[in-house]
């Protein structure tokens, strides 16, 4: 089954208002004329999904990279999903291991943010990856399918086929470490057959599954030519819009 790449430039912490406007000019300049076949869009901080919103970029995903399962509370400091679909975001990055591992984020609150989001009829990238420890001990597929199953708990099919799952293994990201293109072919088709036990073989043909861990244009293709990698999600070379360009191959 033929799925349409997708390519997400996760910003995390970088960026402000400014540096973000430069950035779309640029990118607007070097796409211009170009036949791009992938879906693509930026991961950008809740202070510039305004500047992409009133600078649409032809055909630019608007991706939040968080929100709050409950529609409205006293839960400073968060941020509801119907506040990200006033500003056009259409897919929102759940479950990242930084969100994990310095606040806090669990299986279960990361399954009520899935829950919220497809009942708002916005895509999900469910993140999911091993630490290096878990890697060298090689309980790569154990931990994977946990959050996976721990995720989808009590999705209905007709929304996993939506769902973006982003394989990022700990120890590869930002620290210039990468899985082998092999390697990461080998995890990402061990998760769409869990997503196939879970569901059912169809229902996991139909989902897209990024991989992630210091992708950068020199060694996207490679990635991308393997049959159960149907994109990236990526850090550090989506900051520059050359960077950027280059990876939506």
């Amino acid at each position: 089954m033929s799925r349409k790449h997708i390519i997400i430039g996760n910003w995390k912490m970088y960026k402000n208002m400014e540096e973000t406007q430069t950035f779309i000019n640029q990118f607007s300049k070097l796409i211009k004329g170009k036949d791009i076949k992938c879906d693509y869009g930026i991961a950008a901080s809740f202070t510039n999904l305004p500047v992409l919103k009133l600078n649409q970029v032809n055909k630019l995903i608007m991706v939040a990279q968080n929100c709050h399962y409950e529609p409205e509370g006293a839960f400073t400091g968060e941020v509801a999903i119907k506040m990200l679909k006033d500003i056009n975001v259409s897919h929102v990055v759940i479950g990242h291991s930084e969100r994990r591992m310095y606040f806090n984020e669990t299986n279960e609150t990361i399954n009520k943010k899935l829950h919220a989001l497809f009942n708002a009829n916005l895509i999900p990238v469910l993140c999911c990856g091993e630490s290096d420890s878990e890697y060298e001990a090689k309980k790569t597929n154990d931990v994977i399918k946990k959050q996976i199953s721990l995720a989808l708990t009590g999705i209905k099919s007709q929304h996993v086929t939506k769902l973006v799952i982003a394989y990022e293994p700990i120890w590869a990201i930002g620290t210039g470490k990468t899985a082998s293109a092999a390697e990461a072919q080998t995890v990402c088709k061990m998760i769409r057959d869990y997503i196939a036990e879970l569901y059912d073989k169809n229902i996991a043909q139909k989902v897209r599954i990024q991989y992630g861990g210091s992708v950068k244009p020199e060694n996207i293709k490679s990635f991308l030519e393997q049959s159960d990698i149907d994109g990236a999600l990526v850090g550090g070379a989506s900051l520059q819009a050359k960077s950027f360009l280059g990876l939506l191959v």
